[in-house]
Formats: structure tokens, sequence, C-alpha cells
């Protein structure tokens, strides 16, 4: 029984020396992700703006950044961590910055105004009547994409200008960094992950190994015989 013991634990202390190196393999690969990352960020030089506060500020403006942060915490639902907005790093290069600098472009599509000239006269639903060659100053109103009725005239020209090609890239892009940072955080956890077991199975396996060693026998005192005393 303590034989089959102590190699149940060598193979423990293998098995979990295995999820060491699984470990430390993930853990190389995640800080390569990391690295290119961070460099294909930089090459690209988009940096979000900060006052001399260190508050984020949209077009000189805290209120600007707040109304963005409400648009990416509220409306989106995305937990921003506060410690990934570094003003001494302003580049774009963690999940909360790619989803922050995504709801900048956001918010400013879906809260600006376009100039619509019509071809054709056009009564709309509610009874206004746009006038041909006549230029119109027509709020997005916080519509996104598919929120405009592409059977009027007016909606198809908002939205094809708000919208653009550019627009949705962009976002798209930025969309992209912000799932890589977050799958390079899932690896840099499961690294962890495969760290803790392989050190526990190498605990484990060195403590079953450790239990059945071999004891040695206590050595016997010999008891010295006293003077007139036969043996």
């Amino acid at each position: 029984m303590i034989g089959r013991m102590r190699i149940l634990g060598i193979a423990l202390g293998l098995i979990g020396l295995g999820f060491i190196v699984a470990g430390a393999y993930s853990f190389f690969k995640v800080q390569e992700g990391t690295s290119s990352l961070k460099a294909f960020s930089a090459a690209q030089a988009v940096e979000l703006s900060y006052n001399e506060d260190g508050q984020l500020v949209d077009r000189g403006e805290v209120a600007g950044a707040d109304s963005i942060m409400a648009l990416l915490t509220g409306d989106w639902g995305y937990p921003v961590v506060q410690s990934e907005l570094d003003p001494n790093d302003p580049i774009v290069n963690t999940g909360s910055e790619y989803m922050y600098q995504m709801a900048t472009v956001a918010y400013h599509t879906l809260t600006g105004t376009q100039t619509v000239v019509l071809d054709e006269n056009y009564t709309a639903p509610d009874g206004t009547v746009y006038i041909a060659g006549t230029p119109y100053e027509i709020p997005v109103d916080g519509r996104y994409w598919a929120q405009f009725d592409r059977e009027n005239p007016i909606d198809a020209a908002v939205r094809e200008q708000a919208w653009t090609g550019v627009a949705h890239a962009l976002i798209g892009e930025l969309g992209v960094g912000a799932s890589t940072a977050a799958a390079l955080q899932l690896g840099l956890g499961l690294a962890a992950l495969f760290g803790m077991v392989g050190g526990t199975l190498i605990l484990t396996g060195a403590g079953l190994v450790w239990a059945t060693r071999a004891e040695k026998e206590p050595e016997a005192v010999p008891v010295l015989k006293q003077a007139g005393v036969a043996a």
C-alpha cells in the first residue's frame, strides 16, 4: 500500500509539472499577443485626451467625455475598468480604452446633424413639406443604422451621410481591438489557473511521498549491567 501511494504521489507531481509548463507557455503567448497589440496601437497613434487634472475630455470638455462614458456604461452596459484609463499612457491599447474610443465615434455620429438636399419634393407623414434643392439640417437623433426608415428619403439620406463606411470601419476595428484585449485577459487568467492547479498537484504529490517515506527504527538503548547482577 505504501509503495502504491508513493507512486501516486510521484504521478501527481509529474502531472502538476505538466500544468506548470502549460501555464508558462500560455503566459508566454499572452505576453506576445499583448506586445503585438500595443505595437499595433502605437503605430496608429490613436490617443485619448485628458486635461491637466487627469480627467478624460472630448474636444476639450469634461462634459463631452462624461456623455460618451454614459453611452458606454449606461446604454451599452460595458464594465469600464478605470485603471485601464491611464492619462500617463493615453494610447488606446486596453479593452476599456478601445471601447471608450468606439463610444466616441458612435456618440458623435448619433448626436450629429446632417445637411440633406432632395432631388424631388417630399411630404413627410407629419405633413412637413421638403422642397427639392433646399438644404435642410436634420439631426441623427440618436438613431443607429437599422433605426432609419429607408422608404423615407429624408431618413435614407441622413443614414447614408451619418453612418458612413468610415464610421462603420472605425467601430469594427475598435471592436476587434477590444475583443483581442479581452481574449488576452482570459488567456492570462487561464495561465494563472494552470499554474495554481499545477502547484496544488505538485504539493499534493510531494506530500504523499513525504507521508509514505520509510522511517528509521529507533535504536535499542543498551542497558548497563550493574555490578554484582548476573546476566
